[in-house]
């Protein structure tokens, strides 16, 4: 299967036009008493010091659970009645930390992990055949992923910059109906709360707007969605290769390398899958679209734009994190970033935009509700920012759960935040 045909699921949509539109996730669960503790700090690798990108905190006992921002900050809701469980914080290629919240406090805690190395000899089978072993992998496909549809809260977050500035933030709150790993419906959305904030003085009379939203970010979920990427008809359309073995928690994770044989004057993909030793299951996945021939990528992302702009995107990548409980995997957490130049016919300089989107499930529900209702659910061409209201003031998310915002962020909303107070 080629690149351009399911491409789709995995693109941000833009429109690109001229004009006469912060924060983050964890979603705490609400246990009816309206009482929760919050937790504030950052994971860091204890070798280093440097900050561990996209690690996950969950909180044992419960479906509470969120990850560190690209700083490794974070920030955790617990209800009162979870508030003396203990704290499960993991990455790849660490030693897995517990400790019970408890020993927190409410700001600047720093919790460093340990990193490890993998002895090839742990290892009791190791494949020859990468291109078997993912037919493997995609047969386990619905043993191993969740068996019944439930109810997920999640945090969603969609950022553009100008530059090195920010000049467009949305977030929501949104309640996901995720349909079995063994059921080719489509997954739905339906929106909680949410705000947005925009910097017109920093857009220079040009507008992005991202389609699709959380439900784009959900098709990141290469294992509901197996033909996103491959599955076992298009195998052989790439090319695989077992580069190393690596740990999560107590697990060993085959790195797998992969890459879609080129198309002629077609994108394709490349990239690397994390998967576990024992039961093949998926774990994480990081990818990116080769965008060597600028004009077919642009088609691809580009649904509309004004005379006299020529728009191609300069990167593109992805990655999507799954969590394990009772002998099954959830999708936990997924992410893109499109990047793009703009070249104005009559203007010297280019302009650079920067694109992200992600979407971290805080919660899971065990539920007899079924679908939302045809009025409530978002569809694949909602503007997220077109959905939400404006800003709000910074008690906005109560007791929801949020990712840490990242420092420019968190300026530009105080920014924000004081010129509402001057007006």
């Amino acid at each position: 299967m080629k690149a351009t045909s399911n491409f789709k699921i995995l693109q941000f949509v833009f429109i690109l036009c001229m004009f006469p539109g912060f924060y983050s996730t964890n979603l705490a669960q609400n246990d009816g008493s309206g009482n929760f503790k919050s937790f504030k700090g950052i994971v860091i690798d204890a070798a280093t010091n440097e900050p561990l990108v996209f690690a996950t905190l969950a909180v044992e006992g419960t479906n509470i659970a969120t990850v560190t921002n690209s700083e490794g900050e974070f920030i955790l809701k617990v209800p009162e009645s979870s508030a003396e469980n203990d704290l499960s914080v993991s990455f790849i290629g660490y030693d897995r930390k517990k400790l019970p919240l408890t020993s927190l406090k409410a700001d600047a805690n720093k919790l460093a992990l340990k990193p490890i190395s993998v002895n090839l000899v742990e290892v009791s089978v190791f494949p020859t055949d990468p291109n078997l072993l993912i037919k493997a992998i995609m047969g386990r496909r619905n043993e191993n992923y969740m068996d019944q549809s439930m109810r997920n809260i999640a945090f969603y977050r969609e950022t553009i910059k100008k530059g090195w500035n920010y000049v467009s933030l949305t977030e929501a709150v949104v309640d996901i109906y995720k349909q079995s790993y063994s059921s080719g419906r489509a997954d739905q959305v339906s929106l909680l709360i949410g705000r947005k904030s925009t910097d017109y003085d920093k857009v220079d009379t040009l507008v992005f707007k991202l389609q699709g939203g959380p439900l784009a970010a959900l098709m990141l979920d290469i294992m509901k969605e197996p033909y996103t990427l491959f599955y076992e008809e298009n195998i052989e359309e790439y090319q695989f290769q077992i580069n190393k073995v690596t740990r999560l928690d107590d697990r060993l994770l085959y790195v797998i390398s992969f890459q879609q044989k080129p198309v002629e004057g077609e994108p394709w993909f490349y990239g690397d899958l994390y998967v576990d030793t024992e039961n093949l299951a998926i774990t994480s996945a990081s990818f990116n679209l080769n965008l060597d021939n600028k004009e077919a990528a642009a088609r691809m992302f580009i649904r509309k734009k004004p005379k006299g702009a020529k728009v191609y995107p300069t990167k593109a990548t992805y990655m999507v994190n799954y969590r394990e409980k009772d002998g099954h995997w959830y999708f936990a957490y997924s992410r893109g970033q499109v990047d793009f130049k703009i070249n104005w016919r009559k203007k010297l300089f280019n302009s650079n935009y920067y694109t992200t989107m992600e979407l971290a499930v805080t919660d899971r529900i065990n539920t007899e509700n079924g679908s939302f209702k045809a009025s409530d659910k978002l569809k694949m061409n909602v503007i997220m920012e077109d959905a939400v209201q404006g800003f709000a003031n910074e008690d906005f998310w109560g007791d929801y759960n949020v990712i840490e915002p990242e420092q420019p962020i968190e300026n530009a909303i105080k920014r924000i935040q004081k010129q509402l107070k001057e007006n």
